[in-house]
């Protein structure tokens, strides 16, 4: 996230060195500060929160809360700190982090390492009373053996911190925690966390390798328990015939372009399936402002970057926020709200 030559350098070093080298530089006041206006065309509003425009920073890059107004300088309208858990945890062993250079891609089974609740919470804490939308991405740890308390104990412990929360029940990188989609563990885990207190709006993170019979099954759940929006879709196990990369073997999460078209497809089905009842934010292979156009009219209301700044650098950001007032000034669009689902 550090600008210029600095910013390709960092392709040259192992990616995990990369990651926390760009996080170094955030911290150090090295990175990018946006001031250029935001269009009026591109205000929106997900779940209650205000947003300036409609592009965001995924989870998973600053998983410990450390750069969270760094990334927001940037020119990110929201920032997605985490996945954090509730006790420390090193995650998978390395290597774990790949990158498939040819496909635009990365393959990660980084395992939520993260440094737990305790750490987070004194960084939220830190920065309590600053502008800027900052969500905190949950998960459960990995050896624990109540799942849907983990999350309940996140939520409780983080409330009054941060502007939004995401229950992140899709990470492939920890063994079972995709079964948090089926429809009696979903059922168990909203009750436990409509069990406790909290204000702020609660997302759930998706998976793109669902088949329709998922979708209802969470669609219904989401709407029964009152879930503030959908996150349409975490990383995928499914390995296209067209990758290139000499790492497309590896195991874990695939992200970037090829994960595009079926996030965008999935998308689509979402709010087919909800309409305006449930907001969602699309993640997957968005990698220009033509990407993210495509989420936003199949049916996500803001969307989310990480893929595609490794390769593309810290500017795509703002590139994509300002083509997307563009586009939505081209095909005669008052606000960005009225392309929503469009094309859904």
């Amino acid at each position: 996230m550090i600008a210029g030559a600095a910013a390709r350098l960092m392709t040259l070093l192992p990616p995990e060195r990369a990651h926390r080298a760009a996080l170094n530089a955030l911290k150090q006041g090295l990175g990018p500060k946006v001031r250029t206006p935001v269009d009026p065309v591109l205000a929106t509003a997900i779940a209650g929160m205000e947003l300036a425009h409609p592009v965001g920073r995924a989870a998973g890059f600053d998983k410990n809360a450390e750069a969270p107004d760094a990334l927001l300088d940037a020119g990110f309208a929201f920032v997605e700190v985490g996945g954090v858990t509730p006790r420390p945890q090193d995650g998978n062993p390395a290597p774990r982090l790949f990158r498939l250079r040819a496909d635009k891609a990365v393959i990660n089974r980084m395992g939520f390492n993260n440094e737990g609740l305790d750490a987070v919470k004194a960084r939220l804490e830190a920065r309590a009373g600053k502008p800027g939308v900052v969500g905190v991405n949950l998960g459960a740890n990995k050896e624990s053996d109540a799942r849907a308390a983990d999350y309940a104990i996140l939520l409780k412990s983080l409330s009054g911190l941060a502007d939004f929360f995401t229950l992140n029940i899709s990470s492939p990188n920890t063994p079972g925690l995709r079964n948090l989609q089926g429809a009696q563990a979903l059922d168990e885990l909203m009750k436990r966390v409509n069990d406790t207190r909290w204000t702020e709006p609660v997302f759930i993170k998706v998976a793109p390798d669902l088949e329709p019979a998922d979708i209802d099954v969470i669609a219904d759940a989401a709407l029964r328990h009152r879930v503030s929006g959908l996150i349409v879709s975490n990383t995928t196990l499914a390995r296209p015939d067209t990758l290139k990369s000499r790492h497309r073997g590896e195991a874990g999460g695939l992200s970037g372009a090829p994960v595009r078209a079926r996030s965008t497809e999935l998308v689509r089905a979402f709010y087919t399936r909800v309409g305006a009842e449930l907001p969602i934010i699309g993640v997957g292979g968005i990698d220009s402002a033509q990407a993210a156009y495509e989420k936003i009219r199949a049916g996500a209301s803001a969307v989310q970057l990480y893929t595609a700044l490794i390769y593309q650098g810290p500017g795509l950001a703002v590139r994509i926020r300002d083509g997307l007032a563009a586009l939505l000034k081209r095909d005669g669009y008052a606000r960005l709200a009225d392309a929503v689902g469009t094309e859904g």
